[in-house]
């Protein structure tokens, strides 16, 4: 079972989105409060029931909010950005070396991000 793991940073509060074996699969932006943060994760579990749109071939379908947009970064690795309803980032992933590792990335936030427990950083 995976979980929100809600942490204190030096310019505010944030979460990360860890699977079930500890890893990150997503993280948030920063925010100012801790009650923008808990609508952040909301608004993840709300809208990871997203379709992919896939940025990294030629012939790009576009598909409407929300949605998890792959691209490939600058230095060449896959990674998704998960955007609400009204377009604005919610979630981002980090590098992965192959497209496979991406969508099982996006899966996995799929899997995760409804039920996962909102716990606080130490």
């Amino acid at each position: 079972m995976g979980k929100f793991v809600v942490k204190q940073t030096n310019t505010g509060i944030k979460f990360d989105l860890k699977a079930g074996n500890g890893e990150v699969i997503a993280t948030s932006e920063i925010y100012t409060t801790e009650a923008a943060c808990m609508n952040g994760i909301q608004s993840v579990r709300n809208n990871c029931v997203g379709e992919i749109e896939d940025q990294t071939v030629e012939e790009i379908v576009q598909v409407k909010h929300p949605k998890f947009e792959m691209y490939i970064d600058n230095a060449g690795e896959y990674r998704f950005r998960l955007k609400a309803r009204n377009g604005e980032v919610i979630a981002t992933s980090e590098g992965y070396k192959a497209k496979a590792g991406c969508l099982n990335g996006i899966e996995s936030v799929k899997k995760n991000a409804p039920e996962a427990e909102i716990v606080k950083a130490d």
